[in-house]
């Protein structure tokens, strides 16, 4: 696989930054229903994106642990391949293995390892303070612009007032 492939798969997986990190789709909830309706909607969406920012939050907890780093930067080669430039979904003896499944076991083994190169307070609060910032991001990030991207989009009303409302 050529670097031009790699590169391409990888940016097909994961949203676009810019759309990810742009601060006028920012606003605060109206109430703890739609919060939650926020995160559910944006963790679905900006999935890879997501799983990338816990992996760097890792990333820069591990920086002055050597042996620790170069252990998570050889499971990170595995999370490159096995998820990150994956285009379609993994299979094996041709089942096709869901996205969250993969994530969930990179994701135990790579605290796991971790854990074995004795930093695991710095997991433990890595961990933490990703799902904090992702919780956030998510909560905070409104999901009106993501319904266009729905491959329903066509057929939903573009006001309240659609074909469907009953008015």
């Amino acid at each position: 696989m050529s670097t031009i492939t790699t590169a391409q798969s990888l940016t097909a997986t994961l949203r676009p930054w810019r759309d990810f990190l742009d601060p006028t789709s920012l606003s605060i909830p109206s109430s703890l229903s739609d919060a939650t309706s926020r995160i559910s909607h944006n963790l679905t969406h900006y999935f890879s994106n997501y799983a990338l920012v816990v992996l760097l939050v890792l990333f820069l907890s591990l920086l002055y642990h050597p042996f620790s780093l170069i252990v998570f930067l050889l499971l990170f080669a595995a999370w490159l391949f096995l998820f990150f430039s994956r285009s379609e979904p993994l299979s094996l003896f041709g089942f096709a293995i869901d996205q969250r499944l993969v994530v969930g076991l990179l994701g135990v083994i790579t605290v796991v390892a971790l854990i074995f190169t004795s930093v695991w307070l710095n997991v433990v609060v890595s961990i933490l303070v990703a799902a904090v910032l992702v919780c956030l991001h998510a909560a905070f990030r409104v999901t009106d612009d993501l319904v266009q991207d729905s491959p329903y989009g066509a057929l939903l009303p573009d006001s309240p007032r659609g074909p469907y409302s009953g008015v």
